[in-house]
């Protein structure tokens, strides 16, 4: 059982979910970049490669965005991220299991992708427990 926390205090169920998913934020950034890259080597033209690239960083930006908001007790960011999460590890590992790749580029991606997707998970559970609930009040 935790201690209560103090009001305008963050909880360490808060501070351990950000960190989560500031872990896995790069890990799932960089498993979708080698996924594209090496998925469209040849057979897509590189101006739609450099746009999936492009979007998958701009996703990545707005996710940060959202962390910091998180962080500061925002509860709709805490929503948006926990859809996102797991629509994120839905995806992921749905494509784990579903596209050939060459062996470097299938453990690359493997090793970013559950790693991330655990890290999400994690942190999706921490940002949903009583004592992070209390704080989310915005």
């Amino acid at each position: 059982m935790t201690a209560p926390v103090e009001p305008g205090k963050r909880p360490e169920d808060v501070d351990t979910g950000f960190w989560l998913w500031a872990v896995a934020l790069p890990l799932l950034t960089i498993g979708r970049i080698v996924d594209v890259v090496s998925g469209g080597a040849g057979r897509v033209p590189a101006a739609a490669v450099g746009l999936s690239v492009l979007f998958v960083v701009a996703v990545a930006a707005v996710t940060a965005a959202l962390l910091v908001l998180l962080r500061d007790g925002y509860r709709w960011s805490r929503t948006v991220l926990t859809g996102g999460g797991v629509a994120t590890v839905v995806v992921m590992a749905t494509n784990l299991f579903g596209a050939e790749r060459p062996d470097g580029v299938a453990v690359a991606y493997a090793i970013c992708v559950i790693l991330g997707s655990v890290a999400v998970a994690g942190g999706v559970y921490l940002l949903h427990r009583k004592d992070a609930d209390a704080f989310f009040t915005r």
